[in-house]
């Protein structure tokens, strides 16, 4: 019976909006889309923001001192909020003194805003009243962050700055996605391959249906529907590119091409820069808004400092949100590593911090006998290799997995290069070579290029004497 019980509730799976939305005909998708779309605009853009865009460009160019005061003064009323009236960090401290300096506070891990995401939202704030968003980040587990309508205004007028102006487009500009929304079913063999959103200007593409013989419809649907820029996954954006070189295809020119949520390799900016004609610009953010980074003509990547303040530790990212102060994130440790630019000065001009690199999250660090964390690992694929796209898995400490897609003239030679440059980095390990159609992606479409399935216990302690280095973003 018990067998029984569960077939029948495994077969009276609850049909959610997106099952309906999937179910709607091409046209009926784009009028849902557009709808969710108009409705998103209204929460992004107001009479005021054009105005609070022209400031956020002002402020590329303050002194110094002047970002250091603002700094001051706006993690002094951070703190205070947080204390008096988010329940999470009232119980925390209780009552207690020290709170008034960053350095006492502990760090915050994303278990806690997991278990009890309104723990973390301010008592003078009808959460209702508030915008929720939400991200599946590369764990799959949700996180649900709250933010005021000011505050999403004012972090829209941040990216429309920052991430369209820098550029030389505007929202104004019609422009195409490349995500992780299941904006057409997955089993949807023919296109149209994305949906057209008219509240945002947006053509959002599918990267889950990014096949060969699919591209020159991706393609096409650029030119009609008269696209000037990209934003989109690293990996995704390459591999319409990629395709598109490989197969003589004329690509649509493009202003400019922005990446997102991964790192952008030379081999993926070369092949995309080639297809589209474009400058590529990185950039690095996310839903929690703690802290973001855009990089300049000069190909140096800013942080925001509006967004919060950056520490780095054992190269791991440490960062206290400044921007949302109904939802306060305190030396939150977001999951990626990086290393800050001491200098932080640009030819381009700018004031802004300069993150001098970025190098995954911390999950996308392999591990080596001797005790090392290797971080960026794109280089062992470099330029002349014959293959597609490929991942490193580390399955034990002398052990690693290279999955690959092989183009045309990938033989033993290639193989041999590729192991000799991975132990010229790691040591000699064992390297076993998988060939494959297709590299699965993670949550949300996401493309990992270096993945570590060690334990925690089997990973060597990172170095104790690893210096701080402490900067705003």
């Amino acid at each position: 019976m018990g067998i029984a019980a569960r077939s029948d509730c495994k077969a009276e799976r609850r049909v959610t909006s997106l099952d309906l939305y999937h179910m709607l005909p091409a046209w009926g998708r784009t009028l849902a889309a557009s709808a969710r779309g108009w409705e998103l605009s209204r929460w992004r853009y107001g009479p005021d923001s054009e105005h609070l865009a022209a400031e956020a460009l002002e402020r590329d160019r303050w002194p110094n001192g002047r970002w250091e005061q603002w700094r001051q003064e706006r993690l002094a009323f951070i703190l205070r909020r947080a204390v008096n009236e988010v329940p999470y960090y009232k119980e925390l401290w209780n009552g207690r003194t020290g709170w008034e300096k960053l350095e006492n506070w502990p760090i915050l891990e994303k278990e806690p805003l997991r278990v009890n995401a309104r723990a973390f939202v301010s008592r003078d704030r009808d959460i209702r009243r508030l915008f929720h968003d939400h991200t599946s980040g590369t764990s799959g587990t949700s996180l649900n962050i709250w933010l005021s309508r000011d505050t999403v205004r004012g972090w829209y007028a941040l990216f429309e700055a920052r991430l369209r102006r820098w550029y030389g487009v505007s929202w104004n500009d019609r422009w195409a996605i490349l995500g992780g929304q299941l904006v057409i079913p997955r089993k949807q063999g023919k296109p149209p391959f994305w949906v057209w959103n008219a509240g945002l200007n947006q053509l959002y593409m599918s990267s889950y249906h990014l096949a060969p013989e699919a591209i020159p419809h991706y393609l096409d649907a650029l030119r009609r529907y008269r696209i000037r820029y990209l934003l989109g996954y690293s990996s995704s954006l390459y591999a319409l590119a990629a395709a598109a070189l490989e197969r003589g295809l004329e690509a649509p020119p493009m202003k400019v091409a922005i990446t997102n949520a991964e790192p952008i390799f030379d081999y993926q900016r070369r092949a995309i820069t080639q297809a589209f004609g474009c400058p590529v610009r990185e950039t690095y953010g996310m839903a929690e808004i703690v802290t973001a980074a855009s990089e300049c003509e000069q190909g140096r990547l800013h942080l925001w400092p509006e967004a919060g303040i950056t520490e780095v530790r054992a190269g791991e990212l440490i960062c206290t949100g400044l921007f949302n102060p109904d939802m306060p994130l305190i030396r939150y440790r977001v999951g990626d590593r990086g290393e800050l630019d001491a200098a932080g000065d640009c030819p381009c001009g700018r004031t802004l911090p300069v993150l001098r690199s970025l190098e995954g999250r911390i999950d996308d660090v392999l591990y080596t006998m001797d005790g090392r964390g290797i971080g960026r690992l794109d280089p062992v694929f470099k330029e002349g290799l014959p293959i597609q796209e490929a991942q490193i898995i580390q399955e034990e400490l002398d052990r690693v997995r290279v999955v690959y897609v092989p183009a045309a003239g990938f033989d033993s030679r290639a193989e041999r290069s590729i192991a000799e440059r991975l132990r010229a980095r790691m040591g000699p390990v064992r390297i076993d070579f998988e060939p494959a159609g297709r590299i699965p992606r993670g949550v949300n479409g996401k493309f990992r290029a270096v993945i570590c399935n060690l334990p925690p216990e089997q990973r060597p302690p990172a170095p104790s004497a690893a210096p701080d280095r402490t900067g705003n973003s």
